[in-house]
């Protein structure tokens, strides 16, 4: 289970790096849009953040120290800085998933978890909520991609 939960976030976060380098302009990560509230810089800092604090300081017991708040307030972020955090989530996540026994897994040990659900399943709660805000990530870049000054806006 683990190995092909890591190969899944492995590919996904790639699919990340490579959205965020897909923008043409890296100002346009950061724009947002009438009822579009969270542009996809933002939503990349919370996939990051969002993992590296369950998987890696939850589960590991990593010295990551997650700004929840930052995640959605900060403004461009270079995207050189997104696509290293997005590198240093892979290593996390590579080094963490293969280590977890079958015994952690089925438990739910996890007291900071904010759902009643064994690891496993938070896991898998975890790449469904990464997988949500990629396709909004995906969707914010092609709707800037055919940005019309009344669509968007910094």
């Amino acid at each position: 289970m683990t190995i092909s939960m890591n190969n899944l976030y492995q590919r996904d976060l790639d699919k990340l790096a490579n959205e965020i380098s897909l923008y043409e302009n890296e100002e346009d990560i950061w724009k947002l849009s009438g009822e579009i509230k969270n542009s996809a810089g933002n939503l990349a800092l919370h996939l990051v953040g969002n993992l590296q604090h369950f998987i890696g300081a939850i589960m590991d017991n990593t010295d990551y120290v997650r700004d929840r708040e930052n995640e959605f307030n900060a403004r461009n972020t270079p995207r050189e800085k997104l696509l290293s955090e997005i590198e240093t989530t892979k290593m996390v996540i590579g080094h963490v998933l293969p280590i977890l026994t079958e015994e952690v897994l089925s438990n739910a040990t996890l007291d900071k978890i904010p759902f009643d659900m064994t690891n496993e399943q938070f896991l898998l709660h975890l790449y469904g909520h990464f997988g949500y805000h990629l396709g909004q990530i995906n969707y914010h870049r092609r709707l800037v991609a055919g940005f019309h000054p009344t669509l968007l806006t910094s």
